[in-house]
């Protein structure tokens, strides 16, 4: 029986249809029909820093301020994580500044752009929940109130992606 290491969370049956749907060479399909546009705009460190920031304005507000919104192709989804928020804090004269940057991997340009809204959304509400806690996931679903489907089909790919040893997500 073939391990989902992106799906263990999930319930067996759930895991158990996607194991047939891999099996019957139709996950790649069914993620095509619930997302038939892949392709989008947000391709460079530029406009992710943009959507980003357009995002934050939208939902978080009061919010500290991201100085930095970048792509990065060193983030590695084997080491489960595809965004990271990270606040870095520096001495300048005698004051202590800190900022906080956010990285996404480089794997999401390839995907549909909800997939990508998801992450964003994840990492920005790191801005006011630091761990993964009930109070976390309430305002990812604020957010994105499609946060957990979201969450479900990026992990859906991924599952394709490796099935397929695959440098790059296609279906």
């Amino acid at each position: 029986m073939q391990d989902l290491i992106y799906l263990r969370q999930y319930p067996d049956t759930l895991q158990q249809q996607v194991r047939q749907l891999l099996a019957e060479n139709q996950l790649g399909s069914t993620l095509q029909r619930r997302y038939p546009n892949q392709s989008h705009s947000v391709q460079t460190d530029k406009a992710l820093y943009e959507f980003t920031q357009e995002l934050k304005r939208q939902w978080l507000r009061s919010s500290e301020p991201v100085s930095k919104v970048i792509f990065d192709p060193k983030i590695h989804i084997i080491n489960n994580a595809l965004g990271t928020h990270t606040q870095i804090s520096r001495v300048q004269g005698g004051k202590l500044k800190s900022k906080n940057e956010i990285r996404i991997a480089a794997l999401l340009k390839q995907l549909p752009l909800p997939l990508l809204q998801m992450v964003v959304v994840h990492e920005l509400a790191h801005l006011r929940e630091k761990d993964h806690n009930k109070a976390f996931y309430k305002l990812c679903q604020h957010m994105q109130p499609d946060y957990h489907q979201l969450e479900l089909d990026l992990r859906l790919y991924l599952t394709l992606f490796e099935q397929r040893g695959e440098n790059t997500v296609s279906t």
